[in-house]
């Protein structure tokens, strides 16, 4: 073939591979602007900042073609009804925890956080390679959403209370913020459980229409302000253990991006989920210093409280099973996992962590 005859077939060729190639990478990066609806105030940065370095995410992998417009609690709905705004398909997406619905169906807790359940690395493995996550998107499906894990804040303080619990009579009768399925458990010995928004607890705190209250741990609650209205900082928050932060999806929105959105977005929220830990335990070392520093009083739950918590807490977990064949499945499942992840923790992660936490002050 002659150079002249060569150059035209190959210009000829390219064209039409233009002609194909663009219609298709026109349809793979569409304009997609969504809403995102968070169940968080923008003053706490890491647990609402998560739904922004999501949308951040997304926008850099599309350039800026897929677009997240973020919404705080109270912005469009209230932060208690974020999934039910993405139920229904008033946003197409929201930032949340799945224990918050627990009125709807226990079940939700369980993949969000149950008292006595898993830390947030054993969290993130059932749900990651565990299976975890298939059985809650069985299960999310039935509310028309597709639920992926963004975030995890690590194990949680015990809340702040205004006198000392030193015996469980000492839970008798009190008002205390606690959210989802924990607050049937303290029931249980006395509690009178109070679901509240983030941004609702300091003012019922100072006003007294709750005795106590747990949010997160100490870099979100010094932000809060809890030191100013409350004297004792109990710990651990047994009922979260490693609680994830979901971001829920329409079902249908879901289903009707290009297969790469979809990618984009799951992987987001994956790097979301590992952001997240990572900056809670960053802050909460200097946070912690901060508020012993100015007068807290930090107190552990003692060992009589944690069993009876824990002998309610099965009690409850068979109550529920008995009616609620969904949540039966997910708890056990749980249980399962977490009855392994805790034979190998005592032989290495406890037995290191251990022997770190005697050393700490020698150097």
């Amino acid at each position: 073939m002659k150079r002249r005859d060569f150059l035209k077939v190959s210009a000829a060729g390219a064209a039409a591979t233009a002609a194909v190639a663009s219609p298709a990478i026109a349809q793979s990066t569409p304009e997609v602007k969504w809403r995102l609806a968070s169940s968080f105030p923008k003053s706490l940065d890491t647990i609402y900042g998560g739904g922004e370095y999501l949308a951040k995410q997304v926008a850099e992998m599309t350039d800026n073609k897929f677009q997240i417009q973020v919404f705080a609690a109270g912005e469009l709905v209230p932060g208690l009804q974020a999934l039910d705004a993405t139920s229904n398909g008033t946003v197409e997406m929201s930032h949340t925890v799945s224990y918050y619905y627990v009125g709807k169906d226990p079940t939700f807790a369980v993949f969000a956080s149950v008292p006595f359940g898993l830390n947030a690395r054993q969290q993130n493995s059932w749900l990651y390679q565990g299976g975890g996550n298939e059985l809650a998107n069985e299960f999310f499906k039935k509310y028309n959403v597709v639920g992926v894990p963004c975030g995890n804040t690590g194990t949680q303080m015990g809340g702040w209370f205004r006198k000392e619990i030193k015996t469980v009579a000492d839970l008798q009768g009190l008002k205390f913020r606690i959210g989802g399925i924990a607050g049937q458990v303290l029931q249980k010995l006395g509690v009178v459980p109070q679901q509240l928004a983030g941004g609702d607890i300091y003012p019922s705190l100072e006003k007294g229409t709750i005795d106590a209250a747990e949010w997160v741990g100490p870099y979100d609650d010094e932000k809060l302000g809890f030191q100013k209205v409350a004297q004792y900082y109990y710990y651990p928050g047994f009922w979260e253990g490693g609680p994830t932060v979901h971001a829920f999806i329409n079902q249908d929105k879901f289903n009707a991006l290009p297969k790469n959105y979809q990618s984009i977005l799951t992987n987001a929220a994956a790097n979301t989920n590992s952001w997240m830990a990572a900056r809670y335990d960053m802050q909460n070392p200097a946070a912690l210093k901060k508020l012993v520093a100015g007068g807290v009083q930090l107190r552990p739950f003692n060992n009589e409280v944690l069993e009876a918590c824990l002998k309610a807490t099965n009690e409850l977990w068979a109550e529920i099973s008995a009616k609620n064949a969904d949540f039966k499945k997910a708890i056990e499942a749980m249980q399962a996992y977490r009855s392994d992840e805790y034979l190998w923790w005592q032989v290495a992660e406890y037995t290191f962590d251990s022997f770190m936490i005697r050393s700490r002050t020698r150097g």
